[in-house]
């Protein structure tokens, strides 16, 4: 049986591309081609490789149908999906996400801490709870040799004296057991002085910088807690001063775009600018009644910003002045396992996160909700019912991801968010669809024009 469900074709920027879901293969085609496989599609006659053959006769000139045909066969167009899923794995954490602050020196609109509460009092994590995780992650990560470990809050650096210790202590330990760990910090900017920055730089693998872009967007959903000054310019000259330091390791620029700022091509065109070249712009998620959420009909406005993103992205690729956006890094050749394209992240089972208390969450987005608490890092998982339902929700267990082109490529999109959205992790948040599939498409092009 040819699987034409998953075959996605589609025109950008004077390209045609055809993308084979289930293969992840993806190719550009002329315009006889891609009208040829939107009508093989679109045949309700078509169903096996036998019944290309009239497409072949038609085609027998060109060639065409000969090559459309080898394709189907090399299992890279109208390819098979599976139709079960591998074993479930093992439970093997090899990455934490350490709340080590739940306080922040910003009141955000739109973060989850902006009510103040962190669906729980304002505490910082003490040395004994992060030593006590750092223990759990080396005794669950098994076999595993690298591992991972994420300092996130509110705003790690008002703990920095835990950030600082919990490194050594987890350098010094992961040494004796033959294990690396690489760390990676994600900060607001208001606290970092040279000396922080030197320390990041020597020991973090990667560092966030959270900043949304022009003054005028930051500063209007981005406040310090005392609603003093611009937080723009007390931190971009941090920001800037840290990634000069820094040198060729990694970071990232990471904005959020709201309702007010759906014009985000230009925010990330204005921190490339500043001299930003790794850049993220993450779609806010909120209330729906916030003023600031993305609506169902703001979608076309944020397709269409994507597609400026990728021409303002090539545009500056062709004079020598290219920056990176995080979700036009699409892997065609080397990409990730059979388990991470069902998958995704692996929240619960080889990522979670832990809170100040020490309580163990599937990540950090379900932190201080009681049910579902994993365990502690005293006690380790201790709800393996509920690590096991992560292991069991991916994209085969998803009735609309099943005919999706891009199911291989986003996993199913985030369970949280698709719990959020429409109350059960099986049925995925269809804003967030529309928008990964756009950032896909894009992604391709991109590709397609620099080759």
């Amino acid at each position: 049986m040819l699987d034409k469900t998953c075959v996605h074709a589609f025109q950008q920027g004077g390209h045609n591309l055809v993308v084979d879901g289930n293969s992840g293969a993806v190719h550009v085609v002329d315009d006889q081609a891609l009208a040829l496989i939107r009508a093989v599609c679109a045949s309700e006659s078509v169903q096996n490789l036998n019944d290309l053959a009239p497409y072949l006769e038609l085609n027998a000139q060109s060639g065409l149908g000969e090559e459309i045909l080898a394709l189907a066969e090399a299992g890279l167009l109208f390819s098979s999906d599976l139709t079960e899923a591998p074993p479930r794995p093992e439970t093997v954490v090899k990455a934490l996400c350490l709340n080590v602050a739940h306080d922040c020196n910003l009141r955000c609109d739109y973060c989850f801490a902006s009510t103040g509460d962190f669906k729980g009092a304002r505490e910082l994590m003490s040395f004994e709870v992060a030593k006590a995780a750092v223990d759990f992650l080396l005794t669950n990560s098994k076999h595993r040799r690298q591992l991972e470990i994420d300092f996130f809050g509110g705003e790690p650096l008002m703990n920095w004296d835990v950030v600082r210790r919990t490194v050594e202590y987890a350098k010094a330990e992961g040494e004796k057991l033959g294990k690396v760990f690489r760390f990676t910090i994600t900060t607001n900017g208001l606290g970092l002085t040279p000396e922080i920055d030197d320390f990041i730089n020597e020991h973090m693998y990667n560092v966030v910088l959270s900043i949304d872009g022009r003054k005028e967007v930051n500063d209007k959903v981005r406040r310090t807690a005392a609603s003093r000054g611009s937080v723009y310019e007390i931190v971009i000259p941090k920001f800037q001063r840290l990634v000069q330091s820094r040198g060729e390791k990694s970071y990232y620029v990471r904005g959020t775009f709201t309702a007010h700022n759906l014009d985000f091509s230009q925010d990330v065109a204005h921190l490339h600018d500043l001299g930003f070249t790794q850049i993220s712009m993450e779609p806010v998620v909120a209330d729906p009644e916030a003023d600031y959420s993305l609506q169902a009909e703001h979608l076309p406005r944020i397709l269409e910003e994507y597609e400026r993103l990728a021409e303002l992205y090539l545009e500056r690729q062709g004079a020598g002045e290219g920056f990176n956006f995080f979700h036009f890094n699409v892997e065609l050749l080397k990409g990730p396992c059979l388990y991470k394209r069902l998958s995704g992240c692996g929240a619960g089972y080889e990522y979670v996160a832990v809170a100040p208390s020490g309580e163990i969450y599937p990540c950090h987005q379900f932190v201080g909700e009681p049910e579902w608490v994993l365990g502690t890092v005293w006690k380790g998982l201790e709800a393996m019912g509920i690590s096991d339902s992560f292991k069991d929700s991916h994209v085969l267990t998803k009735p609309a991801c099943r005919s999706c082109w891009a199911k291989y490529f986003c996993s199913g999109g985030c369970d949280r968010h698709n719990m959020q959205s429409s109350g059960s992790r099986e049925v995925p948040d269809e804003l967030a669809c529309e928008m990964e599939k756009k950032r896909l498409e894009c992604s391709f092009y991109i590709q397609a024009a620099l080759a």
